[in-house]
């Protein structure tokens, strides 16, 4: 009876340490791919989390946002240092942003059974990374416009409280809620809202901006849902150096090829997630693997050739040189550049 107890205890430890392993190492590589593209942490750890059976969808959510809000902090000194950020958009921002990302769970926990809250949660998950996902792709194509049209040095806009705390305020609830959105979907309105105001302003702002955001969020859902430790510390361990590992490489690896790739993999990533959660459209009690894999494939397919057909639009070859890298990144502004490309500028 003891002997039993004892490998019924072994093997609890065991699984609990390779579970532990598995969070390291899927960490440390979404932090390698945030590192070298500057694709938000939330849109990526998130759903790899899930799909890995690291927690319910509240637990990998809380764990996400407070392991963001530990390297969000290093890549706002990275700016703040090389004078980067519109200091007067971010404050604009963070008045928008930090009551909606503190709202945000209580309020969801407020209006939703307590019995469907993961559920619920989930699909809330799955639209937030197809949301984020248009977003990203649409941000990509207009700073290719903008760059190939010679906008890209420019003067400092004036700022316009009232529109600006408005795309705080929907960032900040979708942060504080799905932990996806605080650079994806944040950046694509101050694009559209300020044309003219620099990639690496708008990227250093979304960071400084984002540093308060997340540790709103953070909180708000630490106090409504918890706090999974076992999930937490091993999340912080394996995103922070890969982040870092990622910054150093971005400059020898083709982040226009994995941009595109990112595309794909959170499409399907947003509608797995739908499935799994019952989303009427896609069938309540059955999941649909062959559907989404069918859907992934021919997503495979048509981005890169959608993307061709941009750049051909734009005057440039419809595949091959010069890479989007060189597009997004004039030689004249690469040194300012360079230090958006330390941390992400996304989640």
């Amino acid at each position: 009876m003891w002997q039993s107890a004892y490998q019924v205890a072994a093997d609890i430890g065991v699984a609990s340490y390779l579970g532990e392993i598995k969070i390291v190492a899927a960490a440390f590589l979404v932090g390698i791919v945030v590192g070298i593209t500057g694709m938000g942490g939330g849109a990526l750890m998130t759903p790899a989390l899930l799909f890995l059976g690291a927690g319910n969808p509240s637990a990998v959510v809380t764990a996400d946002l407070t392991a963001a809000a530990v390297y969000k902090s290093g890549g706002a000194l990275v700016h703040w240092r090389h004078g980067a950020p519109n200091l007067k958009l971010a404050m604009w921002l963070i008045v928008g942003s930090v009551p909606t990302a503190l709202a945000g769970p209580p309020l969801l926990k407020l209006l939703v059974p307590a019995e469907k809250l993961e559920t619920s949660l989930s699909m809330a998950i799955g639209f937030a990374l197809l949301f984020a996902t248009a977003t990203f792709a649409l941000r990509l194509y207009i700073q290719l416009r903008r760059v190939r049209r010679g906008q890209h040095r420019v003067a400092e806009p004036v700022i316009r409280p009232v529109p600006t705390v408005a795309i705080g305020a929907l960032g900040g609830l979708l942060v504080g809620i799905t932990s996806v959105g605080s650079g994806s979907v944040i950046m694509i309105a101050l694009v559209t809202l300020y044309p003219m105001l620099s990639a690496v302003k708008l990227v250093g702002s979304d960071l400084v901006q984002a540093v308060p955001l997340v540790m709103a969020a953070a909180l708000s859902n630490i106090f409504t849902h918890g706090l999974d430790l076992a999930l937490t510390i091993p999340l912080i361990i394996g995103s922070v150096p890969g982040t870092l590992l990622g910054a150093r490489i971005a400059p020898k690896v083709p982040t226009s090829l994995i941009r595109r790739g990112l595309v794909v993999v959170l499409t399907i990533s947003g509608l797995a997630l739908l499935d799994e959660a019952g989303w009427a459209p896609l069938g309540e009690h059955t999941t649909h693997p062959l559907l989404v894999t069918g859907i992934g494939l021919v997503t495979l397919a048509v981005v890169p050739l959608v993307w061709g057909l941009l750049r051909k639009r734009e005057g440039l070859p419809l595949f091959g040189n010069p890479p989007e890298d060189e597009v997004e990144r004039p030689a004249d502004s690469k040194k300012t550049d360079d230090a958006a490309e330390l941390t992400p500028d996304a989640r």
